[in-house]
């Protein structure tokens, strides 16, 4: 079966770049993928303070829709989505009768058996295998891998990775022939959803994240959720009036690195719609 894919609405809007380039990287490997159909929001950031039984309804009926057209995983790039599908899954497991609520609530069936991945367990899974005789272009520059604070955990839901010093990004990156640094930020939170809310927080936030990476000598931040890359990249003349500091360190998906490395053009990857300049 192809691969399932749940863009979410980041994706499909405010981060569509990101979605271009999994797509640009799914044709050039030749992984079959369609989307989920008729999908909603999975509810990040906000639906669990609301509506805790809404809050896991939405990402179970997004579930239940690629269950039903057969899917057996379902990529979603985004770390929020990602994350909030994996703690409804693991909740329903673990709560019959709630997946029997939420079943009703969604009026679908809720097998609930499907396998949910991340980019970075896909690109593992699927690309890694072959990346080396594709790369054209290697990658020649100092990298910072970003995972945030959602790609890794609560570890006992997602088992993904380690959650203070995870590594699968930075492997996939060195194949890439860039260098990735050590650095002591790659999980602390950028400000997330306070995005627009509490920009002070993101600016502050975001700033000790900028300032470890340059300082640790990178070139160029590495992510995998367009919220981080939002709040790094997009309020960038923020976080500089908030640190005082000028930074010219561009901040790139992972999967727009790999295009990078595979030739592919760069307005094809979206790089051409960052508010920081992809020069390197």
């Amino acid at each position: 079966m192809p691969l399932a894919v749940y863009p979410g609405c980041s994706l499909t809007g405010s981060s569509r770049e990101y979605m271009e380039s999994v797509e640009q990287i799914l044709k050039t490997f030749e992984i079959p993928y369609t989307f989920v159909e008729d999908w909603n929001c999975c509810g990040a950031t906000a639906a669990h303070n609301l509506n805790r039984k809404v809050a896991e309804a939405l990402p179970a009926r997004i579930i239940a829709l690629a269950e039903k057209q057969g899917a057996d995983e379902i990529l979603v790039p985004c770390a929020a989505c990602y994350n909030r599908l994996k703690s409804s899954q693991k909740k329903m497991d673990e709560d019959k009768v709630l997946k029997g609520q939420l079943s009703e609530m969604v009026g679908m069936p809720l097998d609930n058996g499907i396998k949910i991945l991340n980019v970075l367990e896909v690109i593992e899974q699927s690309i890694v295998p072959k990346l080396n005789e594709k790369i054209q272009a290697p990658l020649n520059f100092k990298a910072a891998c970003y995972y945030g604070c959602l790609l890794v955990r609560p570890g006992n839901v997602l088992n993904f990775d380690r959650e203070e010093d995870p590594q699968s990004m930075d492997r996939i990156v060195e194949i890439l022939g860039a260098t990735p640094v050590k650095w002591s930020f790659k999980t602390e939170c950028c400000g997330a959803g306070f995005t627009v809310s509490r920009t002070d927080i993101v600016s502050r936030l975001s700033g000790d994240i900028l300032i470890d990476a340059v300082e640790h000598g990178a070139q160029a931040l590495i992510v995998a959720c367009p919220m981080c890359h939002a709040n790094l990249d997009m309020r960038r003349k923020d976080i500089e009036k908030a640190t005082g500091r000028k930074f010219d360190i561009p901040v790139i998906y992972l999967t727009q690195a790999i295009g990078m490395a595979l030739g592919i053009d760069h307005q094809k990857l979206g790089l051409n719609r960052h508010f920081v300049p992809v020069s390197i």
